[in-house]
């Protein structure tokens, strides 16, 4: 018997063929609509769009709105433009060459810290000022190589207690923000030098365990609501400068002198009535700042020429709260009269340094005008 061969029409082959491709082109299309309406697929889009924008340091305020996230590229390719323009406009304002161990950050379009900020624990220096940032993260503890934190007006609530972990820390300026309080932990910053708490307005003290600062040279803690000298204060052996001026003192401790160290002492705008004798035993006391308007007892050697004290009576005319000004207005214009006023300070110290003696008295006179 020879071989059975089946034959069949090539254009019943064809079709057959033909039908099956286009069945599987179907197939395909519905598979692609399938995973295009997928929540997989968005979830994915979003995520790798996150991660592009942690990586470019974009803060996510920009992206993400009312828990949604915009996922455009050109969106993405705008907040990059602006975010770069931003930080060579803050370079050239600087003057300076950027400096791989500095972060600076400037302008009230910055509302929180970059996710990427995490990434750079290498930082020594934050320069952070006139911001919206409220929050400085828990994460800061990874800076082990922190020297200085300069957060001056910002919108800062609060620190965190990790701040603590800072062990190298030797700087820390939260001056003009909206601190109620400083966290215990900060007292384990063994190597702490300079601590700026002034302007905050709502202070009212420090915690015992800053005791433990014995490095600390220079504590401002003007403009606030501190109605004594903090005891923690007292303890810090090594303090040259201490201003504690514009807040509710009435009187001054009678162990003050335990500030061995001391040589300038900012007292003015407090409701003291007498200065305590024992500021004599401060021996290395060179500046004395107080205000003169309801002063009736004072050692009268401080007013001598022949000591080395340059004792300044500042005669000052507070001026009362503008009328029709909500809560946040009044703080706001309040601490920006108490920067000024520090700005003053400032300049007329310095220029006291110049000459060999004071005047008598000085009268601050302060002129508000609204139209």
């Amino acid at each position: 018997m020879g071989h059975k061969v089946v034959v069949f029409d090539i254009s019943v082959v064809r079709a057959l063929w033909e039908t099956r491709v286009k069945k599987h082109k179907a197939w395909q299309k519905k598979e692609a609509e399938r995973l295009e309406k997928s929540a997989l697929e968005k979830i994915k889009e979003e995520w790798n769009f996150v991660a592009e924008c942690r990586r470019k340091g974009i803060p996510q305020a920009q992206y993400c709105k009312n828990g949604f996230i915009d996922t455009s590229v050109r969106l993405l390719e705008k907040i990059e433009r602006n975010s770069l323009s931003r930080l060579s406009s803050l370079a050239k304002d600087k003057g300076k060459q950027s400096n791989p161990f500095v972060l600076e950050l400037s302008g009230e379009h910055w509302k929180e810290l970059p996710d990427s900020l995490k990434e750079q624990t290498h930082l020594k220096e934050w320069h952070i000022c006139n911001t919206l940032i409220q929050i400085i993260p828990t994460y800061i503890e990874l800076f082990q190589a922190m020297r200085i934190l300069d957060l001056p007006k910002n919108q800062i609530s609060c620190l965190p207690a990790e701040i603590g972990r800072l062990k190298n820390l030797k700087e820390l300026n939260v001056s003009f923000n909206h601190l109620k309080s400083i966290p215990p932990e900060l007292g384990d910053c063994e190597n702490l030098e300079r601590l700026d708490c002034s302007g905050n307005l709502e202070l009212m003290e420090l915690p015992f365990e800053l005791s433990n600062l014995k490095q600390v040279t220079f504590v401002d803690i003007s403009a606030n609501k501190f109605s004594s000298v903090p005891i923690c204060v007292l303890r810090m052996s090594n303090l040259q400068w201490l201003d504690i001026s514009n807040n509710n003192l009435n009187d001054l401790p009678q162990d003050i002198d335990r500030l061995e160290e001391l040589q300038s002492f900012l007292l003015y705008k407090n409701k003291l009535t007498y200065l305590p004798y024992c500021l004599l035993n401060l021996k290395k006391l060179t500046l004395l700042v107080v205000s003169g308007d309801h002063l009736v007892e004072l050692p009268t050697a401080l007013c001598d020429s022949s000591t080395p004290v340059k004792f300044i009576s500042l005669m000052d005319n507070p001026i009362d709260k503008a009328q029709g000004q909500d809560d946040d207005e009044i703080m706001e214009s309040e601490q920006e009269r108490q920067h000024f006023d520090k700005e003053f300070m400032k300049a007329y110290i310095e220029d006291l340094k110049e000459r060999e003696s004071v005047p008598s008295y000085t009268t601050k006179v302060s002129f508000s005008l609204q139209l």
